[in-house]
């Protein structure tokens, strides 16, 4: 029996690889850079590099290695497809395929935010369930859906967009995305920052909000320390993701959200204000679904790539 699986979480700076078990014991991590000119020509090339390397390294042969999994930012279908990664420079193409024929090994390929969703059920804030909804709160929102132990991709990969909820009619400016009044746009680092400048421009209240760096971290540290204004924000900001994960629960019916992003550090402060406004709006059958924050961090995605190949 097949040994060892190789995660791969391809990010627009670095490569960051694991190598582990088959039980999800990490035995080994390591980052290469991600070399993104020539429209990413060489990016697959690298990764195969480095897994053989590792092979040679631990005199593992083919037969040693289950598989690679690998987690890529964009949308990729259950057969590998990925429909465009500009940041990475790449078109349509099947990752399984390429990086397959480049290793020799069996190769799986899922949306990075989904890949990180499935680590976080295995090794996370999620074991233990198998109908999960992670949530990604970082510079976007990004998302991750897992229905009876299986991620949902959707039709081209595009499950999971849960930033892209539209939760506002009245917002003009556009998000990154083109469209107006999404999720990301109050749910992320920078949705919290752009509430937070509102607050402070519509108010003259006194605040430590107004004197320092304005960011998520410094909004959340403010409402520990009972800064009203501060608080406010962060009731805008429960406003708009409890409700918005309470219609995306109508649909999955999950067991638990699990919250990770950088915005995650706040702690479970976070998780109360999300809560708040779940509750009164989800559908009755999802009621008691449960909250919880991430605890992989930045590994979620090479666990979860790794849980891949033994999906």
């Amino acid at each position: 029996m097949a040994k060892a699986i190789f995660g791969v979480d391809l990010g627009g700076t670095t490569v960051k690889l694991g190598l582990f078990d088959t039980e999800g014991n990490a035995l080994d991590k390591w980052e290469i850079p991600t070399r993104k000119e020539e429209n990413g020509k060489n990016i697959l090339p690298d990764i195969a590099q480095s897994v053989k390397e590792k092979m040679s390294e631990k005199g593992y042969a083919g037969s040693d290695v289950a598989g690679i999994g690998i987690g890529v930012p964009g949308p990729v279908d259950s057969a590998g497809t990925i429909y465009k990664a500009a940041n990475l420079g790449w078109g349509v193409m099947n990752i399984n395929d390429e990086l397959g024929a480049l290793t020799g090994l069996t190769v799986k390929a899922g949306n990075d935010a989904n890949v990180a969703a499935l680590g976080e059920m295995w090794k996370g804030g999620g074991q233990g369930y198998r109908n999960m909804v992670a949530v990604t709160l970082g510079t976007g929102v990004g998302g991750g859906i897992i229905v009876d132990g299986q991620l949902l991709a959707g039709a081209t990969g595009a499950g999971g967009e849960i930033g892209h909820i539209h939760v506002n009619d009245e917002e003009e400016d556009a998000c990154g995305c083109g469209n107006h009044g999404c999720l990301e746009q109050y749910a992320s680092a920078t949705g919290v920052v752009r509430l937070a400048k509102k607050a402070l421009a519509e108010s003259d209240r006194d605040s430590v909000l107004r004197s320092g760096e304005l960011s998520a971290k410094s909004v959340f540290d403010a409402v520990k320390a009972g800064d009203a204004l501060a608080m406010e924000v962060a009731e805008k900001f429960g406003e708009y993701l409890g409700k918005g994960l309470a219609s995306v629960a109508c649909v999955v019916n999950p067991e638990i959200f699990v919250i990770g992003g950088g915005v995650s550090k706040a702690g479970p402060v976070l998780l109360d204000y999300i809560e708040k406004y779940y509750k009164p709006y989800v559908f009755h059958g999802s009621r008691d679904a449960k909250f919880a924050l991430a605890t992989l961090g930045n590994d979620a995605g090479i666990y979860g790539a790794a849980r891949l190949v033994l999906s």
